[in-house]
């Protein structure tokens, strides 16, 4: 049973984490470049909260949303 679980661990930290590993190496050469994954996830971030603003407004423009007091038990 010993075996299984330093064969698990074996696979994550020599084939599933290299890209990490590279990516920690290319640190000491380019911050930009190791933080590529960052970059992207930032600008997907920043993407869909672009969308969603534009979402918000359309509907905002079209009075869509019910602001009547009675609208919500809770008002």
């Amino acid at each position: 049973m010993n075996d299984f679980f330093n064969g698990i661990a074996d696979l994550f930290v020599n084939v599933l984490f290299a890209p990490f590993d590279g990516l920690r190496a290319l640190e000491l050469e380019s911050w930009f470049g190791a933080n590529f994954m960052s970059w992207i996830f930032m600008a997907i971030g920043f993407v869909a909260m672009v969308y969603w603003m534009l979402q918000l407004k359309k509907h905002s423009d079209n009075n869509e949303e019910d602001k009547s007091i009675s609208s919500h038990s809770y008002l």
